[in-house]
């Protein structure tokens, strides 16, 4: 394909999405870190400055993405996946431990996070794997090697710790769904997120009498000619409430202090005011930094560079995992509200582009670039804002860091190559 063609064919809506993303956050990334003694916009010595680097960096990528033939990433999809993992096992002996966690290599300028490059391997390498078996993946084998490519990964993030980026590879299921993955599983899973958090909140036993009742119930409707069957219903529900039991020693002695700590803040298990007072200074002094933050900034804002919060450090880490933060102070409801809808567009876009797809590589890797898009902007805004627990993921587009802006940017663009190729033969 000539590079008219090409740009003929990219889709313009997604880039320019992109593009006013990327601007936003490095405004705010700008405000977040400017001080008085700052005198140039290309200081690389400043955290603004680097970013402005990495944008630049990320420019290059494009080209060289969309230069490469569309064939070229099914062809090395494998290949990448197993390079990502090997970089993943290097970090336990040669990784740099930063905030706790042994997630970076040093590279001198650069510190590298490889669990961002893994995301992009696992995308491609599931797409792959999906797309060879070519089935409705109803087989149990064909599950399994599924949930394993993205299994794998996680097991090698989460005793980094890193947790958060752990999530984003279980979120990709959503891509086995789409080809087949029968929903029961869904189902499943969120029962059993729904018995951890009642269990947790409300106790074992009024969770079991829960579940009592509704098996009571399912008999009842049985009576009346519902057809359901009795023992799937009943197995799931002494299986949940066996589940439930394990859940407080799983909190208690799988679970570390400050994992406690959040969940004990998220859902208020603490009776004791004093003691909730004192995890809200502690584990929850971001989050609440970070209402403060939005809160203050009204209907319009501040104003550029007017953030008194975001002037006094008030909120930690405010250029990377609360640069929302940020944005809620300087311009107020009607700035988030751009950022929430940008980010929607850009969702629902990709989720076209996806279904439009003749190849299924092409298809099924979408879905995984919205997985993953997904479930870090959810995740992101919700904990910045306070309706779920803090867990440390990046807002794509917007948050500080060279790994995160290039991944995400590579993440993205290999979709629009292999969309820019749609109509020739196979894709």
């Amino acid at each position: 394909m000539s590079g008219k063609s090409l740009l003929k064919r990219l889709d313009w809506l997604t880039v320019f999405i992109y593009l006013a993303l990327v601007s936003i956050g490095w405004v705010n990334i700008y405000s977040s870190t400017f001080t008085s003694e700052d005198v140039s916009l290309f200081d690389f010595g400043t955290l603004y400055g680097k970013q402005l680097f990495f944008i630049g960096t990320s420019v290059v990528g494009i080209v060289v993405l969309l230069a490469l033939d569309a064939s070229f990433y099914e062809r090395f999809s494998s290949l990448l996946y197993i390079v990502s993992l090997v970089l993943l096992l290097g970090l336990f002996p040669f990784g740099k431990t930063i905030a706790g966690a042994t997630s970076w290599y040093d590279l001198g300028f650069f510190n590298f996070q490889p669990s961002e490059l893994a995301k992009v391997g696992a995308a491609l390498g599931l797409a792959k794997y999906l797309s060879d078996i070519q089935t409705d993946i109803k087989r149990r084998k064909d599950q399994l090697y599924a949930f394993l490519v993205l299994f794998i990964p996680a097991v090698l993030i989460i005793p980094q710790p890193d947790p958060g980026s752990a999530l984003v590879f279980f979120a990709m299921v959503f891509v086995i769904f789409r080809e087949g993955l029968p929903l029961y599983y869904l189902g499943f899973a969120v029962l059993a997120g729904l018995v951890f958090i009642a269990t947790l909140k409300f106790g074992t036993i009024w969770v079991t009498i829960f579940l009592a009742l509704a098996i009571i119930l399912f008999f009842l409707l049985k009576r009346k000619s519902f057809r359901l069957p009795v023992l799937p219903v009943v197995t799931i529900t002494v299986i949940a409430i066996l589940f439930s039991l394990s859940v407080n020693f799983v909190f208690k002695n799988v679970f570390e202090q400050r994992h406690r700590d959040r969940f004990s803040l998220w859902l208020r298990l603490e009776k004791d005011p004093e003691k909730l007072e004192s995890i809200r200074k502690s584990i929850g002094y971001n989050t609440y930094q970070s209402e403060k933050a939005i809160e203050s900034g009204g209907l319009f804002g501040k104003g550029f560079l007017e953030g008194t919060r975001t002037k006094g450090d008030f909120v930690p880490e405010q250029e990377t995992d609360y640069i929302f933060s940020t944005i809620g102070e300087e311009w107020g409801f009607v700035g988030t509200s751009t950022v929430v809808l940008l980010f929607t567009i850009l969702l629902l876009r990709l989720v076209y582009l996806a279904e439009r797809q003749k190849n299924p590589f092409s298809r099924m890797y979408g879905y995984g670039v919205i997985s993953i898009l997904f479930v870090h902007y959810f995740i992101n805004i919700g904990m910045v804002i306070g309706i779920l627990p803090t867990i440390g993921i990046p807002l794509p587009f917007f948050s500080y860091g060279g790994s995160g802006l290039l991944f995400f940017t590579i993440l993205l663009f290999i979709m629009l190559r292999l969309d820019s190729n749609r109509l020739k033969e196979g894709y």
